[in-house]
This record gives C-alpha cells, structure tokens and sequence, in this order.
C-alpha cells in the first residue's frame, strides 16, 4: 500500500496540526472542513507554526513553501475521490463520524483506507458504517500534533495487518512513534488520563484543595508538566466529559462517573481555555 495523498477532515487543532505533519513528511493534503473560513483558518496557524520553525533556524523558508505548496483547501467531501488515505479529525461523536465514514466509503477509491482521530470511541463500530470495515483504523495523534510523537494506532474488529502495517509506516514517516492499542472504549492514554482528571475534578468538589493546590502538588509530587485541572482547561472540558461519558457507558462501571462539577461548568459554557474560563480564567 503506498500512500501519496491525503484528506484530513477538520480543520481545527488536532486536523490542522494533522494536515502540518503530513504535508512536511511530503504527502499532498487537502484540508478539508464545512466552511471556507474553518479551512482558512487551519491553514493560518499551518503557516503560523512553520513560520516559527524558520525563526527558530529549525526549517528553511524553501522547506516552508514547499510545505504550503502540498497543501490544498477543501470544503467539498468529493475531493477524497483521488486520496489513498482520509484521517477524520471531526467533532467526538459517533453519529457525526459514521454518517461522515458512510459518505467517504461511497466517495473514496476502493484501495484507500480511512482513518480516525477519535480519542475514545470504539473503532469497529465506526467501521461498520462502511463496505470496507477491513480498511478502517483509528489513528490517535496527541495534542499538539507537530510536538507530540506518540500516535495511538487501534485496530478495529475487521482490520487487516495488510492496513495496520500501512498506517504504523506512516506514522514513522512522519517523524512520530506509533503505539499498538486495542480496541476499548478510551484505548490507553485517555482510559488512564481522564479518571485521572475527573478525580482531581473530585478533589476540588469535595473541598480536599484548592484548584492551584491540586495542579502544584500533580505538577511537584508528579512530576507532571502540568496540573489536572489546567490540563483539562487544555483540552477542554467538554471532551473531558464526552470521553468520561463514554468510559462510563463503555464499561457500565462507576469508577468512571463524571464528576457533578465538571458537568456544571460544562453547562455554564465553561469550557476552559477555548472559551476563557474553565477552572482557570483566561480573558
């Protein structure tokens, strides 16, 4: 399997920093979103952070431009009719992903396989939206896409190893480190890292710290880069929900139920860094 071209779809962070990666490994990118201006706007932080790679001396401007130049702007689904590969970088939600996946297997050619960045949802039952179960994948990309090396990769029920070695090469081609995951709801990192969060979320509800307090002693004790609760203002506490929402329906265990507080905020609209204030203020 030789892949050559690529469709991401979702333009925001993770399929933005997707498509960077990709283009800067030498694969031809169409960006794909629902509107013009999500796309413009993925490609903005693309040139933003590529701009800071020259100034840091650690790409030239030829390496830059060619870079842009294999990056092509996408608000049609019909452009994945010529790609050998499409990663899905959409909003985290099953119906959306498999009536996006039904679409492509209809539109895609026949030898390409179709990829997704879910962070936490289960890989065969997306697959079983399509005619191809055997050629779907998930590929987890860790946020931020061009620092972070890890790429979870989880098999669904039906994929071949024809497709898993397809996907893990790639991975490597892309300068990243591709890691063998089952397919369970949360996969490894987020089946460890959200009970995690959701129990520093406990921690503040039953009055045990203050929110500072709990990030200092994760950041000192931990050494952690950074706090829970900071963390999951990151990610935004949203997703933190959706995926402990999953974990716990997944599992039908209470070890995974959401905290109380962590609903209440995402129902204030609080819902960290992207919407200025989440545990921490940031307007």
């Amino acid at each position: 399997m030789n892949i050559k071209k690529v469709m991401v779809i979702g333009a925001g962070q993770m399929g933005s920093g997707i498509a960077q990666v990709c283009a800067q490994a030498g694969f031809d990118v169409f960006l794909n979103d629902l509107k013009e201006e999500f796309v413009q706007k993925g490609i903005g932080v693309i040139t933003k952070n590529l701009s800071r790679s020259v100034d840091k001396g650690r790409m030239s401007e030829d390496d830059k431009a060619a870079a842009l130049n294999r990056l092509t702007a996408s608000t049609d689904l019909n452009d994945a009719k010529d790609v050998d590969i499409v990663i899905e970088a959409a909003v985290e939600n099953m119906e959306i992903k498999t009536k996006i996946f039904a679409q492509l297997d209809e539109i895609a050619p026949e030898h390409a396989i179709l990829a997704t960045n879910t962070s936490s949802l289960p890989i065969t039952e997306i697959a079983a939206a399509t005619n191809r179960p055997q050629q779907v994948i998930g590929m987890h990309f860790m946020n931020p896409v061009p620092v972070m090396k890890l790429v979870e990769i989880i098999r669904g029920l039906a994929t071949t190893d024809e497709v898993y070695q397809a996907i893990e090469d790639m991975t490597k081609s892309l300068s990243k480190v591709p890691v063998e995951v089952e397919d369970f709801p949360g996969f490894v990192s987020n089946r460890i890292l959200m009970p995690m969060i959701n129990e520093a979320v406990y921690t503040l509800y039953e009055g045990v710290a203050s929110k500072e307090a709990i990030d200092e002693v994760m950041k000192l004790g931990m050494n952690h880069p950074m706090g829970p609760l900071t963390l999951a203002d990151f990610i935004g506490l949203d997703t933190c929900l959706y995926i402990m929402e999953t974990l716990h329906e997944g599992f039908g265990d209470d070890k995974y139920r959401p905290c109380p507080l962590l609903r209440k905020y995402v129902k204030a609209g609080w819902l960290g860094k992207k919407t200025g204030r989440g545990f921490y203020s940031y307007e």
